[in-house]
């Protein structure tokens, strides 16, 4: 399938049907930013900024393909577990980003939110969050859900003590992201094969891609060939596909 045919069957956020084998939600594990820089010679900031780039370039494919959301791991629970400086620094350029990237999305008609924590932040961090969210919040286009101090744990963890019965949906009212439609198709960069705690219950019957590229190599061509290997799936859902004739 080439893209023209690709973007073609990929539903817009104007109401535009959908055909059957596109994904409406997009979530990616944003991984091998640090690895990209080592491998020339380059500061752990330095490939934040070159992932901070990417992620700019393939939102702005996002909406050019058509999609309705896309959700984005950016920093997990656990990445505290990296030193300091680098944990501080990723939160001084993520808010330097924020603020200078979110009038281009705005422009496209891109909805910014984020998911996780906030309590840990930041004060300027939090600031840019806030100002993003709220400079975007009428817009009808793509919804892209960026995760910062984000865990699939954490969140159910925390989904759970305030859950009082009601079932499946009443829980995942209760999750960071209940505005979102559970993601379709999960990419993961950098050649590592797990979730790494992204998405854990909205990602249950996701189909999953693994790319070996790390992520700021992550280009236009290789989602376009995420997406066309996600057409080629079968979702089942658990129940048996019936062969017709």
């Amino acid at each position: 399938m080439d893209e023209r045919a690709l973007g073609a069957t990929v539903a817009n956020c104007n109401g535009v049907p959908r055909s059957e084998g596109t994904p409406a939600h997009v979530a990616i594990v944003c991984d091998g930013s640090a690895r990209w820089a080592n491998a020339r010679g380059m500061s752990v900031s330095d490939g934040h900024e070159a992932a901070a780039d990417t992620v700019v370039a393939r939102v702005g494919d996002a909406v050019a393909l058509g999609l309705s959301q896309l959700t984005l791991y950016a920093f997990s629970t656990e990445n505290w577990a990296r030193a300091p400086e680098e944990v501080m620094g990723l939160f001084g350029m993520l808010a330097r980003r924020i603020t200078l990237d979110t009038p281009a999305l705005h422009a496209q008609q891109v909805r910014v939110r984020f998911i996780g924590r906030r309590d840990r932040a930041g004060e300027d961090l939090r600031s840019a969050i806030e100002d993003a969210e709220d400079m975007t919040s009428q817009n009808s286009g793509l919804e892209l859900y960026v995760a910062v101090d984000y865990g699939g744990r954490d969140e159910i963890v925390s989904a759970a003590a305030r859950y009082r019965g009601g079932g499946e949906k009443a829980f995942a009212e209760l999750l960071s992201t209940p505005a979102t439609s559970d993601p379709d198709l999960v990419i993961r960069t950098s050649g590592e094969q797990r979730l790494s705690n992204f998405l854990l219950w909205q990602a249950a019957y996701s189909e999953l891609v693994f790319r070996s590229e790390l992520w700021p190599d992550f280009s236009h061509d290789v989602l376009v060939e995420c997406l066309e290997e996600y057409t080629q799936r079968t979702r089942r859902f658990g129940a048996r596909v019936t062969p017709v004739g």
